[in-house]
């Protein structure tokens, strides 16, 4: 074993030298079929698409971009009059035939798009649970969610060489403080699909969506609670989110759409935070360091943080100057 480990040392360091020779020629390679996916993107008319977690956020603007480009949907959630009220905006603008499904999944016919979005964010230090089941729904609805999609609808997408497209987060590689299970479950999705990919080949395509701060229920300060309920905490969100750009959801959905069509891989909106993967690959104990100083003070409150100081003092400065 010792012998195989110093041969692999050899032979693997130095064919990824090599390979650096080729780096030019790949990336050209790489711009080539991407232009070439650009100009011949799937048109989606008439195309059936399933879009969970549809009643808010991104699966509701993602709905609209669908319908827009007159595909047939059908929305899962869990809230039936929001529902109901999104179908009826689909079919305004221009869906040929949307219908709303409250959770199972499991009775879909025909599939092209499996749009998996559906996810809460428990907010709370790991240590001040009380009860750890509290934070389950985390792992349940945003990875178990979308495994339970994906695996109901292969079968339907395999034979219409359909495309899944799974909803990750930033939050799968920037760890920020009282995220944890949901970092944990973005990072989950990512490794999930990305497995996914290669085991299904060219029979189903995926595209791993890795959205930051996007204009969402989320970055309104609705997270679940350390005792399991979903509330709204506008100064939790202004100490988690403080002055980070948040993007409109309507840009959002548009480019997952436009991704989705083009059949690309990963998409990452906004684009600027593909550089934090960079920096966590390059420079971790930085990142790690930066999150902590800005979001959590060692025993004290939220309240306390520098994120969430220096968000007060920005909108006290904004409230004097546009009264």
């Amino acid at each position: 074993m010792d012998l195989a480990d110093k041969l692999m040392n050899v032979i693997v360091i130095t064919i990824s030298l090599l390979a650096l020779f080729f780096l030019h020629q790949y990336r050209f390679l790489n711009s080539l079929i991407s232009t070439a996916r650009t100009l011949f993107k799937e048109n989606l008319s008439g195309k059936v698409v399933l879009i969970t977690g549809a009643s808010s956020g991104i699966g509701e603007h993602l709905a609209y971009e669908y319908a827009r480009r007159g595909a047939r949907l059908a929305l899962v959630a869990r809230r039936k009059q929001r529902l109901q009220e999104v179908a009826d905006v689909c079919e305004i603008i221009g869906s040929p035939e949307t219908v709303y499904i409250l959770g199972d999944v499991s009775n879909i016919d025909d599939l092209d798009h499996l749009v998996a979005n559906a996810g809460v964010a428990p907010v709370c230090l790991f240590e001040d649970y009380d009860d750890i089941t509290k934070a389950s729904p985390a792992i349940d609805i945003n990875f178990w969610g979308s495994v339970y999609s994906s695996y109901f609808a292969q079968q339907h997408l395999k034979k219409s060489k359909g495309k899944i497209i799974v909803i990750s987060s930033c939050a799968g590689w920037v760890f920020a403080p009282r995220t944890a299970f949901y970092n944990a479950s973005k990072a989950a999705l990512i490794s999930f699909y990305e497995t996914l990919r290669i085991e299904f080949g060219t029979r189903i395509g995926i595209t791993i969506v890795t959205p930051g701060f996007i204009e969402t229920e989320m970055t309104e300060g609705k997270f679940l609670s350390k005792e399991g309920r979903l509330e709204v905490d506008r100064e939790m969100r202004d100490a988690q989110v403080s002055l980070m750009p948040v993007e409109s959801v309507e840009k959002c959905a548009k480019a997952i759409v436009e991704s989705a069509r083009r059949g690309d891989r990963y998409l990452t909106v906004p684009s600027w935070m593909e550089t934090t993967i960079l920096w966590k690959v390059f420079c971790p104990e930085i990142m790690d360091w930066w999150n902590r100083f800005m979001i959590l003070v060692p025993g004290s409150s939220y309240r306390d943080s520098p994120s969430k100081k220096i968000f007060d003092v920005v909108n006290e400065i904004k409230q004097l100057l546009l009264p």
